[in-house]
């Protein structure tokens, strides 16, 4: 049992239309679930953008996308995109990629941003992912995003208003440098106690580790307070 654990921050970087992205949050999730301290874990969604030039394109598929963007033939991509869903459906999630809207993904992190503030960061990342992957919505689509918003309890008219403007954009290109900063190449990038980085979707026992590690640091920390020698000696 962790009884010197106080609280352990997990920053996530990642991108709503990265395909690891959504498969990492559910081996993570799988992993915290096992992790004996889970309730002092709290997890910060970051902002991260593949193709921040990105230019909305509805009439493209995803697999069009990926071919003109990578330089790959069609077929090829079409087969990589197989392969991804093959991966999500290993743990439990449902890809419907020839349903994927090509889109920016900026106003979705700002949506993120405003989420947060009410404590629902984590079921809005878990909401644009389901909307791009599994229900081919248009996450750059503002009324999606509003209709997204109160489907976890946020105030549609709120996300309408912040979308509005340009509320959260500092927000989404801090943590887009800051990810920079802490050598992130790809996302999903997790960050644990800012003592630990994983880098992509890796198996749980790899996040369990982590974080036994960043616990143990902790725990070693907090063990090594002040305290006065026998001999008079105070330190």
């Amino acid at each position: 049992m962790l009884q010197h654990l106080t609280n352990m921050k997990v920053e996530i970087w990642s991108d709503v239309m990265c395909p690891f992205c959504y498969i990492g949050k559910r081996k993570f999730e799988k992993a915290l679930a096992q992790f004996p301290g889970k309730e002092h874990i709290t997890v910060e969604w970051k902002s991260f953008q593949l193709n921040p030039e990105l230019v909305n394109n509805s009439g493209q598929s995803i697999h069009e996308y990926l071919a003109e963007h990578k330089g790959w033939t069609l077929s090829y991509a079409k087969q990589l995109n197989e392969q991804v869903s093959g991966m999500a459906a290993a743990v439990g999630l449902e890809y419907n990629l020839d349903k994927a809207v090509v889109a920016n993904s900026f106003d979705a992190h700002r949506f993120v941003h405003l989420a947060a503030q009410h404590g629902l960061g984590d079921a809005a990342e878990e909401s644009l992912f389901r909307a791009y992957f599994t229900e081919g919505k248009d996450i750059s689509d503002r009324e999606v995003l509003a209709q997204l918003g109160a489907g976890i309890g946020l105030d549609a008219e709120e996300v309408r208003r912040t979308l509005s403007g340009n509320t959260y954009a500092r927000e989404v290109q801090r943590d887009i440098a800051e990810a920079a900063a802490l050598g992130a190449r790809g996302v999903p990038f997790f960050v644990i106690d800012r003592k630990y980085a994983v880098s992509g979707a890796q198996p749980e026992e790899v996040f369990l580790k982590a974080l036994q590690q960043s616990y143990n640091e902790q725990a070693a920390t907090d063990n090594n307070g002040n305290a006065c020698s026998i001999d008079g000696d105070c330190a």
